[in-house]
């Protein structure tokens, strides 16, 4: 892996070179083993936290980690293009525009002992903004090669917190073009409600149950490209322990292996228009 300045990231996706890189900020990776029609993306896996925010912050590690995706790029790191956040959300939320992208209070709690100043706001909506130029460029690379792209959106949500049975994946639906592309959805969701997991866990799929896709990546994509598809799929964790941290590696792995099939022919049926 190199470490690469956005500058540089660009140059390599518009001459299609094959590479795998952080940024020169630690603040994502992005890996491209082929230049292929889809893109799989982890925005909230990241945890880190830069240091200069840890005595100013109300929240603890762990309830940072409970709102964060942990695993999630794990599930799709084996995908040919995979882009991936490494800084925790409670920094900054890639999946918010930047004016609401830094948390004042972050659920129900209030972040900051002291108003965050100035010049930290700026350096975390800095990498906020050098995320969205590198993914800018990926797309648009993609749809000079291919008549449609598909971007597979991964995240996680605390099932525990809910009062009623919820699914095991969810997509959110509401902010794309379902008329032309709810084909491709239902066969997402149905794929996804028939992996075999480990321990008799169900996997269970709704569709638009417990998230729209009201994310700002999922927008930002869709307002910017008309040939691309993103599919805001979020997966219950059932791979953890929400309450301990414990994270169940027998269970991500059983759905990395899985989805290691299951995109590449999603992607497949996609392009083929079925």
């Amino acid at each position: 892996m190199h470490r690469l300045a956005v500058a540089d990231i660009i140059r390599r996706i518009e001459n299609q070179d094959v590479f795998e890189a952080v940024c020169e900020d630690y603040s994502f990776t992005i890996k491209i083993e082929n230049y292929v029609p889809y893109v799989c993306a982890a925005v909230h896996d990241g945890h880190n936290f830069r240091k200069e925010l840890w005595d100013n912050c109300l929240h603890t590690e762990y309830e940072r980690w409970y709102e964060e995706d942990p695993c999630t790029k794990a599930m799709v790191h084996s995908q040919p293009i995979v882009i991936s956040g490494l800084d925790s959300r409670f920094e900054y939320d890639l999946n918010r525009a930047p004016d609401t992208a830094i948390f004042d209070t972050a659920w129900g709690k209030q972040l900051w002992k002291n108003p965050l100043p100035e010049l930290m706001k700026q350096k975390s909506l800095d990498k906020h903004a050098a995320f969205y130029t590198v993914v800018h460029a990926l797309i648009r690379q993609l749809e000079k090669l291919f008549s449609e792209v598909i971007v597979f959106d991964m995240h996680s949500y605390n099932w525990k917190r809910w009062d009623r049975e919820v699914p095991t994946w969810n997509l959110g639906t509401i902010n794309i073009d379902n008329e032309r592309f709810g084909k491709t959805v239902k066969a997402w969701s149905d794929k996804l409600g028939g992996l075999q997991l480990p321990h008799g866990i169900k996997s269970t799929s709704r569709i638009n149950d417990t998230f729209q896709g009201n994310g700002y990546f999922l927008k930002y994509i869709t307002q910017n490209f008309k040939n691309t598809l993103v599919l805001a799929t979020e997966i219950s964790k059932i791979y953890c322990d929400e309450h301990t941290g414990v994270i169940f590696p027998e269970v991500v792995d059983s759905v990395e292996r899985q989805l290691r099939e299951l995109i590449p022919l999603q992607a497949k049926e996609f392009a083929e228009g079925l």
